[in-house]
């Protein structure tokens, strides 16, 4: 299969599922689903797509959210932000209107706590079970199966989903109550956002100092100073490559998030308020879509 990598599946009953939003992330999630064996109904806004993934892995496509979610158990969804997710959930072509009660919907977005709050009183209003569930592993990870899934909602609704999640996911938790999970990201967010600051200047500065920074980056990397940014982008930062990974366009959505949060719960967040206008910065110089890795270009 040309948009997962090959992994094994657990044995597990054959469920009847949607899957909302075809991006990067979404396309191969969905596709780990069938894969396991599960009838997956897609959506995407441009249906050409969700037919072209359905030819490829064998399910179906529909037209609107709510076309997708009939007759499903649970409903996935991975789109762009909070306007793009109520756009799909709510209204009279929204999956809401198409789900039955004692279903489920699972929202693999990176949205804010607000709109997952707001959309889990909508879905129980309607007997309809709702998890925030935004992920973090990339593309790479979404490929691979190996994605990390943070979970707000009730525990008996994370019960129910946690064994299609594993099917591209190696870990599925849930946090504690709606909204959870994406506070969860936030904080994930914040780590990244220091981590890649961090290893931008001491690569920027060993570059001055004329050593040779991968053999630096091997020999650090094996002690206190390791991490999967220094692991996963230190080689491709020193050199100079970009075009993969997580989008500055898309994390500078994502800081958005957690600065707006923080106004909220009176968190100080500073270091997270500066690299967020680096990021600025990068876009400046037409990095929109280089990964996040670039912040070093800035320092070059």
């Amino acid at each position: 299969m040309s948009s997962i990598s090959a992994r094994s599946y657990e044995p597990q009953s054959t469920t009847r599922v949607a899957f909302l939003g075809l991006g990067v992330m979404g396309l191969p999630m969905a596709g780990h689903l069938a894969a396991a064996g599960h009838e997956v109904t897609v959506y995407n806004r441009t249906f050409s797509k969700a037919e072209a993934w359905a030819s490829e892995f064998g399910g179906k496509a529909a037209r609107t959210p709510r076309e997708a979610a009939q007759g499903a158990a649970i409903v996935f969804c991975c789109v762009g932000n909070d306007d793009d997710l109520r756009s799909v959930v709510l209204g009279e072509d929204g999956a809401l209107a198409g789900m039955q009660p004692g279903t489920i919907f699972v929202d693999h977005t990176t949205a804010s706590a607000e709109v997952a709050r707001e959309l889990y009183q909508q879905a129980k209003a309607k007997g309809i079970g709702f998890v925030d569930a935004p992920v973090s592993g990339g593309q790479g990870g979404a490929v691979n199966g190996k994605l990390t899934v943070m979970c707000g909602g009730e525990q008996a609704h994370f019960d129910a989903i946690r064994p299609l999640a594993l099917n591209f996911a190696q870990a599925v938790t849930l946090l504690g109550e709606s909204g959870a999970g994406q506070l969860c990201k936030m904080v994930n967010q914040i780590c990244i956002a220091g981590l890649v600051q961090g290893l931008s200047e001491a690569i920027a500065f060993g570059e001055a100092a004329k050593l040779d920074m991968k053999q630096v980056l091997a020999v650090i990397s094996k002690g206190a100073a390791q991490s999967w940014q220094m692991e996963n982008r230190g080689t491709t930062m020193v050199e100079g490559k970009f075009d993969h990974g997580f989008a500055v366009d898309w994390m500078r959505k994502d800081l958005g998030l957690v600065l707006d949060e923080a106004k909220r719960n009176g968190a100080r967040v500073p270091v997270t308020a500066l690299v967020d206008q680096f990021y600025a910065d990068v876009q400046n110089m037409g990095g929109r879509r280089w990964d996040t890795s670039s912040l070093i270009k800035r320092l070059r």
